[in-house]
C-alpha cells in the first residue's frame, strides 16, 4: 500500500511539474528594442501624423499548434511616447491628451484568441488607458518562430493592427478636428 501511495505521489507531482514546464516552455518575454506601437490620428483632413510607443514590456504564452490557447499581457509606459516633436510630446503627455502623471501605463491583457487563417488571429482583450477598461481587437499576423541568429534565444515575431476609439477611453481633446479613430501598427518580437 505504502509503495503505491508513493507511486501515486511520485505520479501527480511529475503531471504538476510536467503542466509547469510545458506553460513555461510556452511564455516568452516581450524583446523592447524590437516591439513597438505606432499610431495614426487624422488631423482636420490634412494629414495623418503618427507616434510612437518604445517602452513595451510583457509576455506571450505562444502554443504553435493550438494557436487558440495563446495568451498576451502587455504593458506600455505611455512616458515613452515619442513623435519626433518634443513640445508635441510634451502636449500628448499633458492632462489634455495622456495625463502621464496620473496615467502611467496602459495595459492589453488578452480575453480570447480566434485563428482566422494561415497564421492570422484576431485576439480580443482588454486595455485599461487613462484609467478606463474596454474591448479592443488586434488583426494579427504571426511572422516567425526560431533561434535569433545574433542572441541564439528562441524567438517569435508578430505584426498587429488594430482601432481604437480614443474618446472611449476620455481622450477626446479636439475631436472630431482631430479625428477619433486612431489606428494602431504593432511589431513585436518575443524571446524564451
Amino acid at each position: 500500500m505504502k509503495k503505491f501511495q508513493l507511486a501515486a505521489i511520485a505520479f501527480f507531482a511529475f503531471v504538476i511539474s510536467s503542466k509547469a514546464v510545458l506553460a513555461d516552455d510556452n511564455q516568452y518575454k516581450i524583446e523592447p528594442n524590437h516591439t513597438s506601437v505606432v499610431w495614426f490620428a487624422n488631423h482636420f483632413g490634412f494629414s495623418n501624423p503618427s507616434g510612437k510607443f518604445t517602452d513595451i514590456d510583457g509576455t506571450v504564452t505562444f502554443d504553435e499548434t493550438h494557436p487558440e490557447k495563446s495568451a498576451l499581457d502587455v504593458t506600455i509606459k505611455i512616458a515613452s511616447l515619442v513623435t519626433g516633436l518634443p513640445k508635441f510630446d510634451d502636449h500628448l503627455k499633458s492632462d489634455d491628451f495622456f495625463d502621464v502623471k496620473k496615467f502611467p501605463t496602459a495595459k492589453f491583457v488578452s480575453t480570447k484568441v480566434k485563428v482566422t487563417g494561415k497564421n492570422k488571429a484576431k485576439v480580443e482583450g482588454d486595455l485599461t488607458m487613462h484609467g478606463v477598461t474596454k474591448p479592443v481587437t488586434l488583426n494579427v499576423k504571426f511572422n516567425k518562430a526560431g533561434a535569433n541568429p545574433l542572441s541564439k534565444l528562441q524567438t517569435i515575431g508578430f505584426s498587429a493592427t488594430a482601432v481604437i476609439t480614443r474618446s472611449e477611453f476620455g481622450l477626446d481633446y479636439a475631436v472630431p478636428g482631430v479625428a477619433d479613430a486612431v489606428n494602431l501598427v504593432i511589431e513585436a518580437e518575443a524571446n524564451h
